[in-house]
Parts: structure tokens; C-alpha cells; sequence
């Protein structure tokens, strides 16, 4: 049976390597393709692009591209800006939004003089008017108005849109300390109907921007779009669009109706949320989008999406007002979580939630303790230190695992006589393992329960710093970066990651030193397992290699020191052990199985064996017939 088991975990894991080296080729290729379609769609675009868009557009059905509404001409662009300590929020009048938001304290990756900014690749500014699923952004020019403006608190402006619509615009910054506050900013819309029909605000929405990977190797899956409902938040990468990656530039996602609480874009460390004053059943559009983040690269998935206006029909000359409160900043857990009203769940630890926001809590904490004494290093060593934490807590069933592991050891040379004695009857050979098991009082699962609770404390890490924001930019040693990979060079195009390669190397010891069970065939598939890690994890943020090898080397040690140890004993219990329900459902099953075998070899009904219950159908003797 064990046998068994290890070559299906073997296949699992091959197939696995498999489907990632396929979808690796399969990427590049798709990319490759797509950058060809894209181009022609740019002409196509381009030639096509004085006919007229239709706004209300059927929005089950994909619209082609992205029809922008021309401003008048000349169209000329005047900027105004709103700051604070930490971010830049640059505003345009045309389409009447933030054109970008830049943060003062975060830089592109490789750089020390390139802010981060939100919605640089934004076809349109956030906060501008869209059709109800986008295929229209009505990029008009709008009028700031300087009498009702505050300079660096507030900016106004006005704007007329085709459909008769005037839109009165108000921004403002937060005053005060509140978490969150600098991000946060007050967005107020007046709208009046000028045109001599009734209007319903749902045939429009509010742009809320695109969100981008910071950086080519980013991994995929963190850029996309939310919304939350009900409690609950919901995130769809941009990859997710129907037809798979790079399908289409037209796919088209539109979320249920429902009372959206706020509705977002955001990519690994940063997003853009807008959240209604007063909850309204509404739904929010997205569609994909490609982006470039440099020449020559290849173009990254990137996604863009709007909230649609609440159902409220204007008559005409009437007059309708809405507020939302609009955030443009990191995805710091802490920070959300003190801001409230369901901020917190933009981070989308995901299941392991239970598990990312603690450590998350335990790592800021370490680095505040640590700040004070080495500023430099204090966010690798917090790293460290919040591993050995986890470790210490661990280690009572980690000494337990190991000691199982050492009196299963001592039973190999029993276990080869089993198999020796029962070479064709893996049934038999299954119960007298597990009666060997019992009559010495060993636990096999003993020595797996460790593992499996370093599972989740594994995917919590990992989700916890793959979102850290607090990492970006913190180097450790010879890493400049943890939340990247810490590559020193390149060997003919192959990335040079030194911390995973310490990260298998140190696996591979650890698993080395530690007792052998199972045949030898077993415990070379059990030594390979750390090459799999190494591949899954070499292209991974460097915090996530150093944790692991923290972790490798406290193992390590924690072996060596259990090896000094004496050395458990192995007394076969005096009552024989109790049989498990388990032990108890496996002879079942083998004697029913071997009763099975009788009445097929015997061709008919075969006695029961004694001890098992007959079951078949007892054969009543019909009465005599009476004649009646």
C-alpha cells in the first residue's frame, strides 16, 4: 500500500512540473500571439475611429475595444494637483478625474527616483464618466472652477456631456490622523438634467481606473478586480476573462446586481476603491487590458473596470446628488484593518486569512522591536525572528513526530518479513502493518501531523508576503529587495537566485538527517521532493525564499538536538492494544472481499464464515394452496 501511495504522490508531482513548464511555453507563445493582435486591432482602431460608439450597447454582448467620446478642439490639458505627506493626486480636465495618483514614498522596482503611480496606463482619469459597461468613456473637457476650488484642499469642476447631462465635480482631501486618512479623499457628484427627457444615471458609470503589474516578472495573479457585498469581497484576476488568457481586448465582465459596499481595482501592492456614501443595488464592469511597461518587453495583463450610477431617473431641469469616499493607496494590512467598514478585506489573504493577518500583526510588531537597533536590516531579521516563533510553537509536535519517526524505523527490519510473508496479499499485509503498529503503540500518522499543520501556516506566509507592501524596497544582506527575487546576475538568460538555492540545499540536509522510514525506493523519492520546492519557489519574492530557509536551518537544528537525545524505547504494550476503527473496517472489507472470491469460485452460494453475519435472504416456504 505504500508502495502505492508514493509512486501516485511521484506521478502527482511530475505531472505537475509538467503543466508548469507547459503553461511557462504555452505563456510566451500566447504572448507573442497576442502582441501580433493587438497591433492589427490598433489599425483596425484607428481606421474606424470616427464612427460613432453606441452607449447603451446590449452588455452581454463583448463592444469592440474602447470608443473614447473626442473632446472639442483644440483639446488643450491643464493639470492640478492635491498632496499630502505620501501621495500626489494630479487631476485633469479632461474626463474630469485624477489622471494619477504617485506616492511619494514608494519607487518602481530598480529605481530610487520613479515614483509608484496608480492609473498610468488609464486610458481616462479616475472618477470619469463611462457608459454602463465601458465601452464609452466620455472623455470631455471639463472646466475647473477656481471661485469654488480651495487650492490644495479642494478642486471643482464642471463638464457637459452629450447626452445633455451637466456634471459638477468636487474632490477634497482628508484632514486629521486616522489611519488611512492621506489615501482617502471625498468625491461628490451634482448632476443636472438639461435634455428634455427623462434620464436614468444607471446608462453611465464611474471609471475607476486600471491597475497594472509594477514589473515584468510579476506573477499574474495579483493584478485584477473586487467588489464587496454583503460582507463579503470578491477578486477576479484579470487572466479570469472569458476564453483564458489573452483572449480578447474586448472581453467583457459584469458583476450581479447587487448593494456593493465599494468596488475596486488593484495589482500586487496597490488599488484604487470607490465606495458608495449610501450602498445602492448597483452592478460594476471590468475588461481587460494590456499594458507595456517598457521597450521591447513583452506586454503584461492588465485589467480596468467601473461602478455603475445607482437607478435614479432625472426629470428634465431637475437636479440629483451623490458622494462617494474614494481611496488610492498601499495595501498595508494594518492600516486597512484600522480604517474599518470592510477596508481591511482588500488584502485577499483568501482562505488563509486566519493565518495572514496574525503573522502579518507578529511580523510589524518584530520590525518596530528591531527598528530601533538595526534600521538597515530590520525587516529581513523580523522575517527571521517571526520563523523562529512560529517554529518554537510548533515544536512539541514536531519532538513528538520525530520520535515516531525513530520507532518506525526500529519496526523496518518486521516490516520486511511482512512483506516477504504476504508478497501477493496486500489486504492481509495492510492489517498485520497496522497490528504491528498497535502492539507497540505507535501512531503512523504521528509523523505526518506536522507537515500538515505547516500547511497552512506555509500558504498563510506565503499569501502574507506576497501582499506586504511594508517589504518593498527593505533589503537584507546582498538582497536589495525582499518583496523580489533576489537575482545577482544572469547565467546564459537563466535568472541567478542565490537565496532559493540555499533554500534547497538546506531542505535536502534537513531531510536528510532526519530518520528513515519506508524502503529505500520511499526515501529517494522523499529526497527529491526538495528539487520540486525549488523549482516551484526559485522565481519567488526573496522574503518567502528566507523564510523558508530560516525554517530549513531551525529544523536542522531542532534534529540534530533530538538525535542527542536518548533514544525512544520500543516495548511492545502487555494487552496487545485496542484495535482501531479503522484496523476494525479494513478486516471487514477483507472478509467480505474474501467471501466474494468463495461464492465466485464455488459458482453459487457459499456458508458464511464463521464470525460473519449470513447475509442471505432467508427462502420462506410458501403454504400449500387451498384452492380458494
Amino acid at each position: 500500500m505504500y508502495d502505492r501511495k508514493t509512486w501516485i504522490v511521484l506521478i502527482i508531482c511530475g505531472i505537475l512540473l509538467a503543466i508548469h513548464f507547459q503553461q511557462s511555453a504555452t505563456y510566451q507563445r500566447e504572448l507573442a500571439d497576442f502582441n501580433e493582435r493587438q497591433r492589427a486591432a490598433q489599425r483596425a482602431a484607428e481606421a474606424a475611429e470616427a464612427e460613432a460608439a453606441d452607449p447603451l450597447a446590449d452588455p452581454a454582448q463583448p463592444v469592440q475595444g474602447l470608443a473614447v467620446t473626442p473632446a472639442p478642439q483644440p483639446l488643450d490639458e491643464e493639470f492640478v494637483t492635491l498632496e499630502n505627506d505620501h501621495v500626489v493626486f494630479t487631476f485633469t480636465n479632461i474626463g474630469g478625474g485624477i489622471k494619477h495618483a504617485e506616492f511619494k514614498d514608494q519607487f518602481e522596482v530598480g529605481s530610487d527616483t520613479r515614483n509608484v503611480r496608480m492609473n498610468r496606463f488609464g486610458p481616462g482619469p479616475i472618477g470619469g464618466i463611462a457608459s454602463h459597461d465601458g465601452s464609452v468613456l466620455e472623455n470631455i473637457s471639463y472646466a475647473f472652477n477656481e471661485e469654488t476650488s480651495e487650492p490644495g484642499k479642494r478642486v471643482v469642476m464642471t463638464g457637459r456631456l452629450p447626452s445633455g447631462l451637466i456634471v459638477r465635480k468636487t474632490y477634497s482631501l482628508l484632514e486629521g490622523d486616522a489611519p488611512g486618512t492621506p489615501f482617502l479623499l471625498d468625491f461628490d457628484l451634482k448632476i443636472e438634467n438639461t435634455a428634455p427627457v427623462v434620464l436614468n444615471l444607471n446608462q453611465w458609470s464611474l471609471f475607476l481606473g486600471e491597475a497594472s503589474p509594477l514589473y515584468q516578472r510579476e506573477q499574474i495573479n495579483h493584478t485584477g478586480f473586487f467588489w464587496r457585498e454583503d460582507g463579503d469581497l470578491t477578486f477576479r484576476e484579470a487572466v479570469s476573462f472569458k476564453g483564458g488568457w489573452f483572449s480578447s481586448a474586448t472581453s467583457l465582465f459584469l458583476s450581479p446586481a447587487e448593494r456593493i459596499e465599494f468596488a475596486g481595482v488593484s495589482n500586487q501592492f496597490f488599488a484604487t476603491a470607490l465606495r458608495p456614501t449610501e450602498p445602492a443595488t448597483t452592478t460594476m464592469w471590468a475588461r481587460p487590458d494590456q499594458v507595456v511597461l517598457a521597450d521591447g518587453a513583452a506586454a503584461m495583463q492588465a485589467a480596468r473596470a467601473g461602478l455603475v450610477l445607482p437607478s435614479v431617473s432625472i426629470e428634465p431641469g431637475a437636479q440629483h446628488d451623490l458622494s462617494y469616499r474614494l481611496f488610492i493607496g498601499p495595501k498595508h494590512n494594518r492600516m486597512l484593518r484600522q480604517m474599518g467598514e470592510g477596508w481591511g478585506d482588500i488584502m485577499q489573504y483568501g482562505w488563509f486569512w486566519w493565518v495572514s493577518r496574525p503573522l502579518n500583526w507578529l511580523l510589524n510588531s518584530l520590525h518596530n522591536l528591531l527598528d530601533g537597533f538595526v534600521r538597515t536590516w530590520s525587516w529581513g531579521l523580523a522575517i527571521i525572528f517571526l520563523t523562529i516563533v512560529v517554529r518554537i510553537f510548533i515544536w512539541p509536535l514536531h519532538a513528538k513526530s520525530t520520535r515516531t519517526m525513530k520507532r518506525m524505523s526500529k519496526l523496518q527490519p518486521e516490516m520486511a518479513k511482512l512483506k516477504e510473508k504476504y508478497p501477493d496479499d496486500p489486504n492481509k499485509l495492510n492489517q498485520e502493518m497496522m497490528g504491528l503498529y498497535r502492539k507497540f503503540g505507535i501512531n503512523p500518522l504521528g509523523g505526518c501531523l506536522p507537515m500538515l499543520l505547516q500547511i497552512p501556516i506555509f500558504f498563510g506566509f506565503f499569501k502574507m508576503l506576497q501582499s506586504a507592501v511594508e517589504l518593498r524596497g527593505q533589503g537584507f544582506l546582498w538582497v536589495q529587495d525582499l518583496s523580489q527575487p533576489d537575482t545577482l546576475g544572469y547565467f546564459m538568460g537563466i535568472p541567478i537566485n542565490i537565496l532559493p538555492i540555499v533554500m534547497g540545499i538546506t531542505s535536502f540536509l534537513q531531510i536528510a538527517i532526519m530518520p528513515k522510514t519506508g524502503d529505500k525506493l520511499q526515501q529517494r523519492i522523499i529526497l527529491f521532493m526538495p528539487l520540486i520546492f525549488f523549482i516551484f519557489c526559485y522565481n519567488f519574492a526573496a522574503a518567502l525564499a528566507l523564510y523558508w530557509t530560516t525554517q530549513n536551518l531551525f529544523s536542522i537544528g531542532q534534529t540534530y538536538l533530538m538525535n542527542k537525545m536518548p533514544e525512544p524505547a520500543l516495548k511492545a504494550r502487555k494487552d496487545g492494544g485496542k484495535k482501531s476503527w479503522v484496523e476494525r473496517m479494513a478486516e471487514k472489507q477483507a472478509e467480505l472481499q474474501k467471501l466474494q472470491k468463495q461464492r465466485g469460485a464455488g459458482g453459487g452460494p457459499q456458508r458464511p464464515t464463521p464470525g460473519m453475519r449470513d447475509v442471505t435472504p432467508d427462502k420462506k416456504k410458501r403454504p400449500p394452496k387451498t384452492g380458494g
